[in-house]
């Protein structure tokens, strides 16, 4: 299962608030270092974290080519067409290298303690299928625009600004019914190596590529990250793109420069390697 795409890097960034420098340190290193990406978990109800919009916002104008994008971004708290215009802007001002990672919510007690509301686990995938809808109008530019949704509405918006490339939409998902939503609505699928094993990507890739199909959409155009550890062996990591589908690797446990660098300069290069003459 291998889907033939370039493999990509990132490094994964804990908004740790009592070292408020030291994610942007590790972003301006990762780019300097030629990773790809750099994501940021948003979970705003942690005391002990940075927002990560904000986070996003410093790390991407002190970089210059590395992408960045919210590991992924607390829908419930975060309203879509508010985001859309927050994620459109930060497109133009970083020129082009943001990208829109979301997910349905996790702990909805620590929610709706900060203020948001308290979903079952279905009335939150609705929510988030409908919120792509309202993201994606908000990026057409197109005046007068309504949507009404059971979560979301719009009563006749201006729309815009649109952003400077084409934002991907990548989901962190796990069951059938958010499987199935990425296939068909979806630009990226963003599990976690933990939460799934090699298996379960094989599964999950199999039901957005049937759901992809049957919607009328390619499944190689729907991009595959997966959040891992730098523990994985290298010949893992080529294993996963080869036989899992995975074309984008955005790795937890590297935020000293040493680790960074380490990464950068051994693992990436011979993973890619090992790809390209695998293919």
């Amino acid at each position: 299962m291998d889907y033939g795409h370039p493999v990509r890097f990132g490094v994964f960034v804990t908004p740790a608030a009592p070292r408020p420098e030291q994610p942007l340190t590790v972003a301006v290193l990762a780019d300097e270092l030629g990773f790809d990406l750099v994501g940021v978990q948003d979970h705003p109800y942690q005391h002990r974290f940075l927002d990560t919009w904000t986070l996003l916002t410093a790390m991407a104008m002190r970089t210059t080519r590395v992408h960045v994008f919210p590991d992924v971004a607390n829908l419930p708290l975060r309203p879509p067409a508010i985001l859309a215009k927050a994620a459109a802007t930060l497109d133009l001002l970083s020129g082009g290298r943001l990208e829109l990672g979301l997910g349905a919510g996790g702990s909805f007690e620590a929610i709706n303690a900060i203020g948001g509301p308290m979903l079952t686990r279905g009335e939150s995938v609705e929510a988030l299928e409908e919120a792509i809808q309202v993201i994606r109008l908000m990026w057409s530019g197109e005046r007068g625009v309504r949507f009404e949704g059971k979560h979301y509405q719009l009563a006749g918006v201006h729309t815009g600004p649109a952003p400077a490339h084409p934002i991907g939409i990548w989901l962190g998902a796990y069951k059938p019914r958010m499987l199935s939503l990425v296939g068909r609505a979806a630009d990226g699928w963003v599990p976690s190596l933990g939460y799934v094993q090699p298996a379960d990507l094989l599964e999950g890739n199999r039901r957005i590529d049937d759901a992809a199909g049957a919607a009328g959409r390619d499944p190689r155009s729907i991009r595959r990250i997966l959040n891992a550890g730098a523990d994985v062996p290298t010949e893992q990591f080529t294993a996963l793109t080869l036989e899992h589908g995975m074309d984008t690797f955005v790795i937890g446990g590297l935020e000293d420069p040493e680790a960074l660098r380490w990464f950068a300069s051994d693992v990436m290069p011979a993973v890619r390697e090992a790809v390209a003459k695998a293919r």
